[in-house]
């Protein structure tokens, strides 16, 4: 559990709070110390994954734990964004803000429905690329005022909010296409288990004319007895 790779995870939830700090003295020098805390935060996204499979130290803690820390550094740095004024230039810039906010939603959501049916949600090479975008441009957000960067991360920030909305519905596709499947299945199901009763409750019918008529018979036989005997 306190492997290296594991430790770099909850090193990324525990900066948060050092990061949001940092950003609210509002002083040149401490915006760039947040800026760069973000970046090496963002750098151990890819460093324990990477030691993980190299030292062979996988776990289904490090599992759990990683997509929570990486959703965690970046809607905290979202909100940073959308708090501090003039971080944001173009107001039309709290579009791909909010899509990536609905979009993490929207996979946390998403990943606990189908880890209750068993069903693994891998990453895809898109999804790979938007975090890239994504990391980029809030790292050149938060250094604003140094050089052009922040101007250049809010293009990158449209691109990563393209690119969201792009894996976002790939992966609600995938899991409605699974949920169909699971529909359909069951529908069979019902099917087959009504076609197996069917023969049955023929059967059963058949069974009970039998009897009734057994049962008439002897009756009447019985009468006719009756009869003679009078």
């Amino acid at each position: 559990m306190y492997s290296l790779p594991n430790l770099l995870t909850i090193s990324r939830i525990v900066v948060i709070p050092v990061i949001f700090m940092m950003v609210y003295i509002q002083a040149s020098v401490w915006q760039l110390l947040a800026a760069v805390l973000f970046i090496v935060a963002s750098i151990t996204d890819y460093l324990d994954g990477y030691l993980a499979r190299a030292r062979n130290e996988t776990s289904a803690f490090g599992r759990l734990l990683d997509p929570i820390a990486d959703k965690l550094l970046v809607t905290s740095a979202l909100v940073v964004i959308l708090a501090v004024p003039g971080m944001v230039v173009c107001k039309l810039s709290y579009i791909p803000v909010i899509v990536i906010l609905c979009r993490e939603i929207l996979v946390s959501g998403l990943r606990e429905f189908l880890m209750e049916v068993k069903v693994g949600m891998p990453v895809t090479r898109l999804a790979k690329w938007k975090t890239g975008f994504q990391m980029t441009a809030l790292s050149m957000m938060l250094l604003k005022g140094f050089w052009l960067w922040g101007g250049i991360g809010e293009i990158l920030l449209w691109i990563a909010g393209v690119l969201t909305f792009i894996t976002g519905y790939q992966y609600f596709q995938k899991s409605l296409n699974y949920v169909k499947k699971i529909e359909k299945e069951r529908k069979a199901e019902k099917k087959s288990s009504a076609v197996v009763a069917a023969p049955k409750k023929v059967a059963e019918v058949k069974t009970s004319g039998k009897k009734k008529a057994v049962a008439t018979k002897k009756n009447a036989g019985k009468k006719t007895a009756k009869k003679a005997k009078k």
